[in-house]
């Protein structure tokens, strides 16, 4: 199930709110002594946390499946840079990574438990089942958390103002809906500023250098083409070069299906407006001001990378189409 990016917290009695953690959306599946974390991209996650997959065999529960985000802390805080540095490729970097800086797995809804599956209930009934399942198996764990949740708006605003230094925003839900997988039907999520997630799509190198100097973006419309929809360049200097060498190996065609990338302009050369496609494997979130006509009417600021978004999931939807006649604004 995933959320719709919104400007305002939609109000009413049909809504529950929760703080937006910052980490990787995870599902836990545990079936006797089998246990699987999965990506929001479908992913298998076991190998980079296995403190979060040693602490769900442990727990008294059985069989459950639950949804929520894995983040390491801080301090206070959370950390997504040190979240980062768990997907690595070597063991024992891993391990050490576990041990130094172990994860919690922060649960906000039960899809199932040992009474059977539960994603046709609506989520009032999956909230209470899920907070009698924390009492019963979180407190003797030490990487389980489960997620507080308000029908009050004024704890949703609350929440909302500590956005961009202890949360990542906050998520309102649909109290009487079912468990809508695949879909943003009933979940919106609403930050103190607009992001997106999109498709690294080709890259265009610094003028007269031979380094990465802006990321060309892309989302997935309708019909499965890849658009072309913006850029960012705000990549600092000393991790050029090494993005660079990241980005060779998927040095490729077509980088595009759909909308491509203008060629030379009154603004630009033949040389500076040249691209280099890249095969549609890199997610980026970038921060925007203002999207309008399926593009970023002005550069994004590079947020971060995301490893646990597949790109098939960056798509036009996720970004909130202003609607009505604004040109009513002027009367």
């Amino acid at each position: 199930m995933e959320a719709l990016s919104v400007a305002e917290i939609p109000e009413g009695p049909e809504w529950q709110y929760e703080p937006k953690w910052d980490g990787f959306r995870c599902l836990i599946f545990r079936d006797g002594d089998r246990v699987t974390l999965q990506s929001k991209a479908g992913r298998p996650l076991n190998r980079y946390f296995p403190e979060i997959v040693e602490a769900a065999l442990a727990l008294d529960h059985a069989r459950f499946v639950i949804d929520g985000e894995l983040v390491v802390p801080d301090g206070r805080r959370l950390s997504f840079d040190d979240l980062l540095q768990r997907i690595h490729p070597a063991a024992s970097r891993v391990k050490l990574l576990a041990a130094s800086t172990p994860a919690l797995f922060i649960a906000f809804d039960l899809l199932a438990d040992g009474a059977g599956m539960l994603v046709r209930q609506p989520l009032d009934e999956r909230r209470r089942r899920l907070e009698r399942f924390a009492r019963q198996t979180f407190g003797r764990s030490s990487r389980f958390r489960l997620s507080p949740a308000t029908t009050r708006l004024a704890d949703a605003r609350q929440w909302l103002k500590r956005a961009g230094t202890t949360l990542d925003g906050i998520v309102a839900k649909r109290r009487d809906l079912d468990y809508r997988s695949g879909t943003r039907d009933g979940m919106c999520k609403i930050k103190n500023f607009r992001s997106a997630d999109c498709v690294v799509g080709g890259f265009r190198f610094n003028e007269g250098r031979r380094v990465v100097g802006s990321l060309l973006l892309g989302l997935y419309d309708e019909e499965g083409q890849l658009d072309h929809v913006g850029f960012t360049s705000s990549i600092r200097e000393t991790d050029k070069k090494a993005l660079t060498g990241r980005l060779k190996p998927l040095i490729g065609p077509p980088g595009f299906t759909g909308a491509k990338p203008g060629g030379p302009s009154r603004w630009s050369t033949e040389r500076s407006a040249a691209w280099t496609p890249l095969k549609p494997k890199l997610v980026v979130e970038v921060c925007y001001d203002h999207f309008s006509g399926r593009r970023f009417r002005h550069g994004t600021r590079l947020m971060r990378w995301r490893p646990d978004k597949a790109p098939r999931q960056c798509t036009f939807d996720q970004v909130e189409q202003v609607k009505g006649n604004l040109m009513s604004l002027l009367n």
